[in-house]
């Protein structure tokens, strides 16, 4: 399993490209005996205080004094002088008579990512504890989907996660494909894993854009946003829809891609690393970036294990798991792909491991549409498949077929199956069990982001507000695919 470590460059604010962890760390390089206004400011304690001559306090205290007087106000100076804040903030978790305050953060704020309700206990800006609290976009879609037939069900499935529709929809129809037993043509993978492909970089870009948003950075939103107009472009020009598209089908996709649609593909194929290569000079090293990120949002493989989570917060953790190379679908195994991971687990590492991940992408897509198979984009068996237009005016048996698939739709034999695929969040899942009827008996989906925010409790314990909403951006979070 091949692996690549994105470069994490080198931090001009902070000596040996490190900066420590945890509330403290602005107090770090504060000189002993001042706090931390002083030092940002080059003042001394005495002179905000107006202790400077002619100051305020000089001011009040000029007048008739003995020399007893003026001892004791140089001693409260001095004593003012000696004081260091950055121990009381060391101190603070442990002291008994902390006072916290909770707030809702959420669900109506930009920066949740959606209806999400933070329950956020804070000392000062300190967060102590965070209980995310869902079901605003809850819809009802798995069991929704149960009332329909198999084929029917694909449109409602791909609405959980709305960015990652194809995902849905991959991981829904090979489940269906896998209790059917059902062969895929060639062609039609390959057309899948352009599709996914494609998806995986928008949703990527959706992410980039908004979380620079969350940091206070505007333009890379709007460029990050343009590149994802293609992309959709190319959408719409394939399946006749910019988003849930319904293309994936059971046993194979809707359609052939058009003429004209692979030379606009290459296209994108070609001007993406370059908009890619702009996104890193403007953020890989930019100091507010290195700041808001390195070091913040830290959480060691082990744990991120035990709370379950996959995908890009994983392997930014340093474990190069990916399901395209650890259990290969849809022709997977056919393409040469590396996995970025990380080395420490920050928020800077996960998105280092992004960014790489979408110019893996390309290099799929270009693989794939240099391979693509000639042959059928859907399955022959017309017990599955519509049968083409043309052959309703000659064949009695495919009027048939046809009449039967749209009325009641195709029978599955009986079975449960679990089918997962890697997507842009992580391991995206579909159970299907079925009771060899039309419909499934039962529908259960597997989405990431409901499993991943378990991980921000921890991840920001003891950190500053600011850095809970860069974290949160990080993991990333849709609240369609978490609520359903």
């Amino acid at each position: 399993m091949s692996e690549e470590t994105p470069e994490r460059g080198d931090d001009p604010t902070a000596p040996g490209g490190a900066e420590p962890a945890g509330p403290s760390h602005r107090e770090q390089d504060a000189p002993s005996g001042t706090t931390t206004t002083e030092r940002e400011s080059g003042a001394s304690t005495a002179d905000l205080l107006g202790g400077a001559p002619g100051g305020p306090l000089a001011a009040v205290a000029d007048g008739p004094a003995d020399q007893s007087d003026q001892a004791a106000r140089a001693a409260y100076r001095a004593g003012e002088e000696s004081i260091d804040f950055s121990a009381e903030l060391r101190a603070v978790a442990t002291r008994d008579d902390a006072e916290l305050l909770t707030i809702n953060m959420g669900p109506h704020h930009p920066a949740t990512h959606g209806v999400l309700r933070l329950l956020t206990t804070l000392e000062g800006e300190v967060v102590r504890d965070v209980k995310p609290v869902i079901g605003y976009l809850h819809t009802g879609i798995e069991k929704t989907a149960e009332d329909k037939a198999y084929w029917k069900a694909i449109p409602v499935v791909e609405r959980m996660d709305y960015l990652a529709y194809y995902f849905n929809a991959m991981a829904y129809v090979g489940a269906v494909e896998q209790l059917l037993e059902l062969e895929v043509p060639k062609r039609a993978q390959y057309l899948r894993v352009i599709h996914l492909e494609l998806n995986r970089i928008m949703s990527h870009l959706v992410w980039l854009g908004t979380t620079m948003l969350d940091l206070g950075a505007i333009s890379i939103f709007w460029y990050c946003f343009r590149e994802r107009e293609t992309i959709l472009d190319l959408f719409e020009y394939s399946s006749g829809q910019r988003m849930h598209t319904r293309y994936f089908q059971v046993g194979g996709v809707a359609e052939d891609i058009p003429g004209g649609w692979e030379e606009k593909l290459r296209a994108f194929l070609v001007e993406m690393p370059k908009r890619l290569d702009q996104y890193d000079a403007m953020l890989k090293k930019n100091e507010i970036v290195l700041r808001r990120l390195r070091h913040v949002g830290v959480l060691d493989a082990e744990q991120l294990q035990a709370w379950g989570v996959t995908g890009p917060l994983l392997r930014a953790a340093g474990v190069p798991w990916d399901l395209r190379k650890a259990m290969p679908y849809s022709s997977y195994e056919d393409f040469e792909f590396r996995i970025p991971v990380g080395t420490e687990g920050d928020n800077y590492d996960r998105y280092l491991v992004r960014t790489a991940e979408m110019r893996e992408s390309v290099r799929i897509i270009q693989q794939a549409i240099d391979g693509l198979p000639e042959g059928p984009w859907i399955t022959e068996d017309r017990k599955v498949a519509l049968p083409p237009r043309h052959e309703l005016a000659t064949s009695m048996e495919a009027l048939i077929h046809h009449f039967k698939l749209v009325t009641e739709g195709f029978r599955v034999p009986p079975g449960e199956v679990y089918y997962p695929i890697e997507g842009p969040r992580g391991e995206y899942g579909c159970f299907v069990r079925s009771d060899g009827s039309s419909k499934p008996a039962r529908l259960h989906m597997r989405d990431p982001s409901f499993v991943n925010l378990q991980a921000l409790a921890p991840m920001v314990q003891d950190s500053y507000l600011a850095d809970l909403i860069a974290t949160l951006a990080m993991l990333d979070p849709v609240l369609g695919g978490i609520d359903r």
